[in-house]
């Protein structure tokens, strides 16, 4: 037997085994639920799994990217005019956010702090923060008098008469750096002189460098794959206390960095931010792929921020007595978690808020594209592989009686901040959640590449085994007969006619 023919044997040996065995796979084991299965315990909290490093000490790079309004007609406002704003930035700082004392506590819960360090980009950002200026409104005055707005009317003349004396107005004009990680407030000053508990410093961002948000404890998704990486208890409590119902005070869903495997287009993602002391939730808007990696975009839907007349989920978060001061759309009231200073949330340019809060200014415009909070995720894991989270601090500016400062004020929401904290997945991430797809994929299709590559060998197999036969047969010699014409003169005389035997090829 020749190597060729070996060859064509083992083909058709083979291709038979590779059927034989993916219609076997395919009637015994459900590999596509052994997949999943497998997945779901591998994308757990605990020791050991393929996800616990990356969570402890995320590797792509996150970055926090601060816009300030600049007012260019504080008189002109005080005199009644709309607000004119200028957007400033970005100023553009990396954000490390590793997970610090990681303790398991038992029953499926893991417990961690994380603690946020910004350092700044310059190459990433629009100015310098040490020198560039911005004007705006003076928050801490703002607070001092919405804390005093309940006292007596002889207490608050007579603080405004001190204000007065200090020549405090309602704007300021400080650098990026003071607004965002704080500088010494010459009222705050001397109110302490008076309140030692009173804080003498003031910044958007203060003590936020190098500090965290509080203790939580998150399931590790060990019992019930759908609970992976969802809180348990933040600063010790399942439910918070600065809100009026109980639906509004709930702790739900992740902190935006962990979701469970297997998502669905139709699923409610539950997100909590202590930013906004309040959990929020996205809906599904569109696939999307980043780097090569496919993903659903979850957002929030216009509803999350709604008032609670247009939406009662919502109305635990307006404390108001009277129903009718309550914010409208687009806006929320954290004063509560701000040690009573009037704070309002936002989207950016009061994206998906009612249309009058863009009225009001001028200078702010909504885009879907620019100030749009999503989560991109890929479906299958679980990570996520894009996200921005898009939030925007904004000063309600009341009258306030007995303030004559306030006199001309009506209520304005004005814009002072927005931030954007931004990732999307490095490329050495991207390509290990690439190959973990392709794996995925291929496991449950696997007894169909048997199949096919079984087939496609033993056809193979079977058309060179035909085709050698075919060639062995012609290569055999026809014989035939035929009659061979009469030699000379001579030889005829000597033999006589004779029959001669001529091979025939085969035509």
């Amino acid at each position: 037997m020749t190597c060729k023919t070996c060859l064509i044997y083992a083909s058709i040996v083979t291709g038979v085994l590779m059927l034989v065995a993916g219609f076997g796979i395919l009637l015994a084991v459900d590999l596509k639920t052994r997949m999943e299965q497998k997945l779901k315990a591998e994308i757990t909290l605990t020791e050991g799994s393929k996800v616990f490093q990356s969570w402890k000490n995320p590797p792509p790079p996150v970055f926090m990217e601060f816009f300030f309004f600049n007012v260019t007609n504080p008189d002109g406002f005080m005199d009644g005019e709309k607000p004119h704003l200028t957007q400033m930035g970005p100023y553009t700082y990396r954000e490390y956010r590793p997970k610090d004392n990681v303790t398991f506590v038992g029953n499926g819960t893991v417990s961690a702090l994380t603690t946020k360090t910004f350092v700044f980009v310059p190459e990433m950002s629009a100015g310098d923060p040490s020198s560039d200026l911005v004007t705006t409104v003076n928050i801490p005055a703002v607070a001092v008098m919405n804390k005093l707005k309940d006292v007596g009317f002889l207490i608050r003349s007579s603080i405004a008469m001190f204000m007065s004396s200090m020549k405090t107005t309602m704007f300021m004009t400080h650098t990026v750096d003071e607004l965002l990680w704080g500088f010494k407030d010459p009222l705050l000053s001397r109110l302490r002189s008076v309140k030692p508990e009173v804080d003498e410093n003031f910044g958007l961002m203060l003590y936020k460098n190098g500090s965290n948000d509080g203790e939580f404890v998150y399931y590790t998704g060990e019992n019930n794959y759908l609970d992976y990486g969802r809180i348990h208890t933040w600063k010790g409590e399942k439910l918070m206390s600065y809100w009026a119902t109980r639906q509004s005070n709930m702790i739900n869903g992740s902190d935006g960095s962990a979701f469970h495997p297997f998502l669905t287009k139709e699923e409610r993602l539950n997100v909590f931010t202590a930013d906004l002391c309040r959990s929020i939730y996205m809906l599904f808007e569109k696939e999307v792929t980043v780097k090569g990696i496919p993903a659903y975009r979850y957002t929030p839907p216009r509803a999350v921020l709604a008032s609670g007349k247009n939406n009662p989920e919502n109305e635990g978060f307006c404390l108001e007595t009277n129903k009718e001061k309550c914010l409208d759309d687009g806006v929320l009231n954290v004063a509560v978690c701000r040690k009573g200073a009037p704070v309002i949330v936002s989207f950016p340019h009061f994206y998906l808020a009612d249309e009058k809060y863009v009225e009001d200014i001028e200078g702010v415009s909504p885009v879907h594209e620019h100030h749009q909070t999503f989560l991109d995720l890929n479906p299958t894991t679980g990570l996520p592989v894009r996200a921005a989270k898009r939030a925007q601090i904004n000063i309600k500016l009341d009258r306030i009686t007995g303030f004559p400062m306030t006199r001309k004020l009506i209520g304005t929401i004005f814009p002072v901040m927005f931030l954007n904290e931004s990732v999307v997945i490095d490329d050495a991430s991207a390509q290990r959640l690439q190959n973990l797809l392709f794996i995925v994929k291929l496991v449950p299709n696997f007894p169909f590449v048997l199949l096919a590559l079984g087939a496609i060998m033993l056809i193979i197999g079977l058309v060179f085994f035909f085709l050698a036969r075919q060639k062995k047969d012609s290569s055999k010699t026809e014989t035939s007969y035929s009659p061979v014409t009469t030699k000379d003169e001579d030889s005829v005389g000597k033999n006589g006619a004779f029959i001669g035997m001529t091979p025939v090829e085969k035509s």
